[in-house]
């Protein structure tokens, strides 16, 4: 018996499809999944990288916003992700056919940095979404593992709570872990007064 395989969907008809249903939804290579609800800790680090870098580029006066909901559009279309921090630049989003009407962006020109905080399903963090942001060509990209939930070839052995931030040279990404009160160097935000420890303390 051959089974027929589901139909991978464009963004197009994702976006159709989305429903009004209060639930988070990506298109990960044309196929939906559905955002499961974070846990508290997830949510408390999430939320104090976004006030953080706030406080930056209001100090600096930079035309930045951080969204409640909005989505990025990979070049290939096949894909759509939610991040937990995504970082506008507002100067571009008159470029963006998308967003006016679906908060979505696909130009790496609107997005300066955009943050994933790991959770269980980390794979997509350490490969698909570092993959589709580099092509996207996003500047830099931080992975938020407070919880060490990373492979170890990542985050080492035993495990440790580590936050990368992976930088765009020459069209690749390039990986430096923090961990501890080892301050993090953005290249965004230069002078971020910020460590890894701190980050992993506003889970507690």
């Amino acid at each position: 018996m051959i089974q027929a395989l589901p139909k991978l969907l464009t963004f197009d008809e994702f976006s159709e499809w989305y429903p009004n249903d209060g639930k988070g939804y990506e298109l990960h290579k044309g196929v939906i999944v559905e955002i499961f609800a974070p846990t508290g800790a997830h949510e408390k680090v999430g939320g104090f990288i976004a006030r953080k870098l706030t406080v930056e580029f209001d100090r600096m006066n930079l035309p930045y916003t951080i969204p409640k909901t909005a989505l990025v559009k990979t070049p290939s279309a096949e894909s759509a992700y939610s991040p937990d921090v995504l970082l506008l630049n507002l100067d571009n989003l008159d470029n963006e056919p998308l967003f006016q009407k679906q908060s979505t962006v696909s130009q790496a020109a609107s997005v300066p940095i955009v943050i994933e905080v790991v959770s269980t399903n980390w794979r997509d963090d350490y490969y698909n979404k570092f993959r589709d942001y580099e092509e996207m060509g996003i500047p830099e990209y931080w992975i938020a593992d407070y919880a060490a939930l990373g492979a170890r070839k990542f985050i080492g052995n035993p495990k440790q709570s580590t936050i990368f931030v992976c930088e765009l040279v020459d069209g690749e990404y390039q990986m430096t872990p923090f961990q501890g009160n080892t301050a993090i160097s953005s290249p965004t935000f230069p002078q971020l007064n910020l460590t890894a420890q701190q980050i992993f303390d506003a889970a507690n």
